[in-house]
């Protein structure tokens, strides 16, 4: 006794060290909110009815394919001279599954179990690439409206000083037109990034009840990957549900094809039969065995096994280099997106003091406002370029941790199996 309490003792703190590893980001949403509506998502919630389903399945192959089977005939007998007999049979018979076969569905079933909590696994990693995705979405419309109204202010500002120098006579009347045409575009841009932000909040409220947007989200500097690519090969590719349901699917179509050659040798039938005859006067038991004859179907069913477990076999090629694909692209994107945030940034630092020393030559007179006016263009659209460019780079660092499952808690099945044990 006390051995298994220490077992248990030992995989929960295992498994509660594993849970505490994980942390808050100030630009995600709460990690706790995170797991909610993970296990909120119809996805997530789909993938463990599909476990009770395999739960059910590995019950149905465990019990076997066969049941007893009751007859009961009445007959009536006519003998010419000796009048008529009331007679019947009854007889109970049950297919006997081999020994053999019923081990291969044993493990059938299990493997279906395991496939079921991959899937479950499998459908939290998507949730989870879904949320951070459309998490980024919202914020990338956040930034831009934001953006948009520090311009339509910064126009405004700028109106009344050229009213003011209109009316000084410092200033011809046709800056006035330029200066309100250039605030109406700006408030035209700022009602449909508003209306986009709209949108993509809703995009995440609604398809991940309970989590809610911050007023004013934060906007974190972007880390520098410290690994090389094979640190994130090795760790992503450890924890990836898709490739592990694949090799799955492998043993499965394996454990099938052994099924189907055992197959080839034909489970028998037996059972007990009672007659009643010449109206009880014979009275007959006996045992009976029917075996079936193979024929082609079975040897094809095999074959078809064969190729079954063929095909799962190149599927689980095909995905093993998709995945390294996409791990490298990840990677690459990741790099690219630091190095081209530090870039934008510069670029946008630049434009925003030469608009800033532009506007203020034109305050004095030494500046036309059509050079002004282009100078806060570019600063604008600097500054955007550089907000979007560091949201890339949070999401494509986020993206590597999520898909090596170091964001946020993807194994939770795997928890619950060990805790189980």
């Amino acid at each position: 006794m006390r051995i298994w309490l220490f077992i248990f003792a030992v995989v929960t703190a295992s498994v509660s060290t594993a849970q505490e590893s994980f942390t808050d980001y100030p630009d995600l949403p709460p990690l706790q909110t995170v797991k909610e509506a993970m296990d909120n998502s119809p996805m997530v919630q789909a993938a463990q009815a599909g476990i009770k389903l395999g739960e059910a399945y590995a019950r149905k192959l465990n019990a076997g394919p066969y049941e007893f089977t009751a007859t009961l005939t009445e007959k009536q007998r006519r003998v010419r001279e000796s009048g008529n007999f009331n007679e019947w049979d009854a007889a109970l018979e049950r297919g006997l599954r081999l020994p053999g076969k019923a081990a291969i569905d044993q493990l059938l079933g299990a493997q279906g179990i395991n496939l079921a909590k991959l899937a479950y696994g499998d459908a939290l990693h998507e949730s989870g690439r879904n949320l951070l995705r459309l998490w980024f979405a919202w914020q990338q419309e956040h930034v831009q409206a934001k953006q948009w109204q520090n311009q339509v202010d910064a126009l405004g500002e700028q109106l009344a000083i050229v009213r003011k120098r209109v009316a000084a006579g410092d200033a011809p009347q046709l800056e006035v037109s330029l200066s309100e045409a250039a605030l109406a575009q700006a408030e035209y841009a700022l009602r449909q990034a508003t209306l986009r932000e709209q949108t993509a909040a809703t995009d995440v409220t609604q398809r991940y009840v309970g989590i809610t947007l911050p007023g004013d989200p934060a906007l974190v500097e972007p880390e520098p990957l410290q690994e090389g690519l094979d640190y994130w090969r090795e760790k992503i590719l450890e924890h990836n549900h898709e490739l592990a349901l694949v090799r799955g699917e492998v043993q499965r179509a394996q454990l099938h094809l052994n099924r189907s050659s055992a197959d080839k040798t034909p489970d028998p039938t037996v059972g007990i039969n009672y007659s009643s005859e010449r109206g009880g006067e014979d009275r007959i038991t006996g045992l009976f065995l029917s075996i079936p004859l193979p024929g082609e179907a079975r040897r094809a069913s095999e074959s078809g096994a064969v190729a079954q477990a063929e095909i799962a076999a190149y599927n689980e090629a095909k995905t093993l280099r998709r995945l390294g694909a996409e791990i490298t692209n990840a990677y690459n994107n990741a790099v690219a997106a630091y190095d081209g945030w530090q870039k934008a940034k510069a670029a946008a630092d630049g434009m925003q003091r030469n608009a800033e020393l532009m506007m203020r030559a034109y305050s004095l007179g030494e500046m036309g406002l059509p050079e002004v006016l282009l100078a806060r263009r570019q600063a604008l659209e600097a500054g955007l370029a550089a907000a979007l460019a560091q949201l890339n780079a949070r999401e494509s660092r986020y993206r590597l941790l999520l898909d090596s499952h170091q964001l946020w808690p993807l194994d939770r099945d795997e928890d619950e199996a060990h805790t189980h044990y």
